[in-house]
């Protein structure tokens, strides 16, 4: 086992000095000289170190005229706030797509501005506005005036709640609204800033995209039903609109509607922290629905997206 020696500290342990050589209290010559040495020992360390700093800020920095690619940008301000190229964009859309009537309305979930394109009317909202009845029927259930195990058909309700969004299954629409009624879905509409009429079934692009908007902030209903209503708009029985327009890395929710000529989407599109609400309604002016129409929500998409997410690089 090795020993370390033992170093004496100033004091009682420390050695005295040599007999008849008393200290004179001042530092001597070799004592002087210890200290020079020190002293440049000292500096030529210190420019060890700002030598070695500065050669690494040098190597971190890229040779000039070199391309540094960049992450996607995220807006500041709420999302529907959007460049003026947008508006731009989506004007030669519909201008090339004039064959058909088209609404689009675009909201951010955080709150903010809204922005409308196109036409503004209503639209037979089709089966987009199962939403909203998904949404009335779990409020009766946040309520006590329903349960989601209530027997509904042949299953129960959460099971029609799912064949009606997820599959988009006219039947379990058909109970769902019976169990709500129609007087209650027309006053939960209103409640939440909507006027609509089942019978009648018309909706606009803004009022579709106020909907998804108070839906996705957990304004409509608590957070477990929340999550389970999303959950539902995801992986459904059509994903050939919005989310085939959609880049990748964009997390869609949505439902699609379709009926005599007109072709819809209403989703919600998160992206690095960023949620809106972008609803497309079409309308075939001949009564029936056609590829075109598809092919322009698709463009409509990519537009929106290319606008409030925009992808380059930054130059050095």
């Amino acid at each position: 086992m090795s020993v370390h020696p033992v170093v004496p500290k100033p004091g009682r342990g420390a050695p005295l000095p040599p007999p008849g050589k008393p200290s004179s209290g001042k530092p001597s010559s070799s004592r002087k000289r210890g200290h020079r040495r020190l002293l440049i020992l000292a500096f030529a360390v210190v420019l060890v170190i700002v030598g070695t700093v500065t050669l690494a800020v040098v190597r971190s920095e890229p040779r000039t005229g070199a391309v540094v690619p960049t992450q996607p940008a995220v807006p500041a301000a709420p999302v529907a706030a959007a460049p003026p190229s947008l508006q731009d964009s989506v004007d030669n859309i519909l201008s090339e797509a004039d064959e058909y009537r088209i609404g689009l309305a675009l909201a951010d979930v955080s709150g903010g501005a809204e922005r409308t394109f196109g036409d503004q009317d209503t639209f037979t909202a089709a089966s987009t506005a199962k939403i909203l009845t998904a949404a009335a029927y779990y409020h009766m259930v946040e309520n006590g005036q329903a349960s989601l195990d209530d027997s509904m058909g042949d299953y129960d309700a959460e099971f029609q709640l799912k064949a009606m969004v997820n599959d988009s299954n006219n039947d379990s629409w058909l109970l769902l609204m019976d169990a709500v009624g129609y007087p209650q879905l027309i006053a939960y509409a209103d409640s939440i800033g909507v006027t609509y009429d089942p019978e009648q079934n018309l909706l606009t692009a803004a009022d579709m995209a106020l909907i998804l908007k108070k839906l996705y902030a957990g304004e409509l209903l608590d957070k477990d039903n929340t999550a389970q209503l999303l959950s539902y708009m995801q992986d459904t029985n059509n994903e050939d609109l919005i989310p085939a327009g959609s880049r990748s890395g964009v997390d869609v929710h949505h439902k699609y509607g379709e009926v005599s000529g007109e072709l819809h989407d209403a989703a919600l599109l998160s992206y690095r922290g960023s949620t809106f609400a972008l609803v497309i309604y079409t309308e075939n002016r001949d009564g029936a629905t056609d590829d075109g129409q598809a092919e322009v929500i698709r463009d409509l998409t990519q537009a929106v997206e290319d606008a409030l997410f925009p992808v380059g690089v930054a130059g050095k």
